[in-house]
């Protein structure tokens, strides 16, 4: 039987335009051991471990005239060295170099006829650094049978170069031969027979209604769409809602957790509440330093994906994390408000009424699930937010809790990482937010039309820190 994608995941590949690639992403930045670290070592590396991840050899295969679902398919002409590139700054490349780089990378579509995946080898940063920029479609990252690429070349411990060609014995790959029409055919209307009202749906796709397919894809493929039922007030209008271009722009800054978990500790809460008070604070700067007229009461709505553990499920477990899922929570970010300490507490006060609603997944049980590493977390997230009607919120923040400890492709510490999340239809704004070692890392993924001046909202975050670091009651 046909190895058939699920209706969620169908749906980003049906949703998706030229304009809007839906694929996740994020900038990893190492420091280059005296080992060596290039090209050719990082493809040994990644080639050895794709074994993991079956998926990641496979391409999607549509079914004629949309009758079913699409399917996985081996990819018998599978180039790995079309997957691991190489690129390079002018050295000594900055970050704001990288950055720029980085948006180019990912304004651009995957490659439909092969994996939906690719990772980026730069060389040429300063200081003797490399970084490297992942791309992984939505549809192929599902947090339970396959997870993000980066969570399988990085250890906690470093590998060197001579135990990569160790590892367990480079399985011989022998792909599956390619479904000919008749047979896709066949199993499609095999599969309609079972379930009669997908075919309606899949048909409709056919004639170009792709959007409400995709939305009722999206709505009846698990509980996330409740939100949406149970608010009927649009999200307020701001510079964040624009339709969205081909082109994107980026931006990453990094801040020490010891001084998120200090102003945690001076006004409560939690250190997400913390990350979404930055947040609304370097909104409210960017917003002011465009010149707009804030209202005390004016807000932005974010969408706040929660991972949120199943009703029945008590403890903590690996499996029961897996097999749980990530709510999209709205949460009115009160930009308005000038006062730094009152904006954190609307927020705290949002966010625990979030949590009580929820059975949320604490942040030190996320951490330790193998398999439910921030990466993966994001494109959940993504999913989360494909799951509501853009008119509801303005942009998505997601925040995933990373290891506190030093991790390594092969020999090369990782320094850095900062997520991509992709853009939804008219939001022109995406922010990722992990911790990792000691650092919190921000990635702001923007509208290269609509949001040129990231650099601006860059060091807003960064204010905003300071303005919260340095207020009394």
């Amino acid at each position: 039987m046909a190895d058939r994608l699920s209706a969620l995941d169908a749906s980003f590949l049906y949703v998706e335009e030229p304009s809007m690639p839906m694929h996740v992403g994020s900038v990893a930045i190492l420091r280059r051991p005296g080992s060596g670290f290039d090209y050719a070592r990082v493809l040994a590396l990644v080639s050895r471990r794709l074994s993991y991840l079956p998926r990641y050899r496979q391409y999607v295969e549509f079914v004629p005239g949309h009758l079913a679902r699409p399917v996985w398919v081996d990819d018998a002409d599978f180039d790995v060295s079309y997957h691991v590139r190489r690129s390079a700054l002018p050295a000594p490349g900055s970050d704001a170099q990288l950055f720029e780089l980085v948006a180019r990378l990912l304004a651009r579509p995957l490659d439909r006829d092969r994996p939906l995946w690719e990772l980026y080898v730069v060389e040429g940063l300063e200081g003797d650094r490399v970084a490297l920029v992942t791309k992984t479609h939505q549809s192929l990252v599902d947090g339970t049978a396959t997870v993000d690429l980066g969570q399988l070349i990085l250890d906690a411990e470093p590998t060197g170069w001579d135990d990569v060609g160790d590892e367990a014995p480079w399985p011989e790959w022998t792909p599956s031969s390619r479904p000919g029409r008749a047979r896709l055919l066949l199993d499609a209307v095999t599969d309609s027979l079972r379930r009669p009202a997908e075919l309606v749906d899949n048909v409709r796709s056919a004639a170009r209604d792709l959007t409400s397919t995709a939305e009722r894809m999206l709505d009846t493929a698990g509980d996330m769409a409740t939100t949406v039922r149970s608010l009927a007030r649009p999200a307020p209008r701001n510079p964040l809602n624009a339709r969205v271009s081909g082109g994107r722009v980026f931006a990453g800054v990094s801040a020490d957790l010891a001084e998120l978990r200090g102003i945690r500790d001076r006004y409560g809460g939690t250190i997400n509440d913390v990350v979404f008070a930055v947040v609304t604070g370097a909104l409210r700067h960017w917003l002011l330093a465009r010149g707009r007229s804030l209202e005390q009461t004016e807000t932005v709505r974010a969408l706040a994906p929660l991972a949120v553990r199943a009703p029945d499920d008590v403890g903590f477990s690996t499996v029961g994390l897996l097999d749980n899922r990530v709510d999209p929570c709205l949460v009115d970010l009160p930009v308005g408000e000038p006062h730094p300490v009152l904006r954190f507490q609307h927020i705290a006060h949002a966010m625990a009424q979030h949590v009580r609603v929820r059975r949320s997944v604490a942040a030190r049980a996320m951490v330790r699930m193998s398999g439910f590493a921030p990466a993966t977390m994001y494109s959940l997230a993504a999913r989360a937010a494909s799951s509501l009607s853009g008119r509801l919120f303005n942009v998505v923040v997601a925040n995933s809790p990373g290891p506190q400890r030093r991790l390594f492709a092969g020999e090369a510490p990782l320094e850095r990482i900062y997520p991509v999340l992709p853009l939804s239809r008219d939001q022109a704004l995406a922010v990722g937010v992990t911790s990792y070692d000691g650092g919190v890392y921000f990635g702001l993924n923007g509208d290269r039309k609509a949001l040129s001046d990231v650099t601006v909202l860059a060091g807003a975050v960064t204010e905003a820190i300071e303005e919260l670091k340095g207020t009394n009651w």
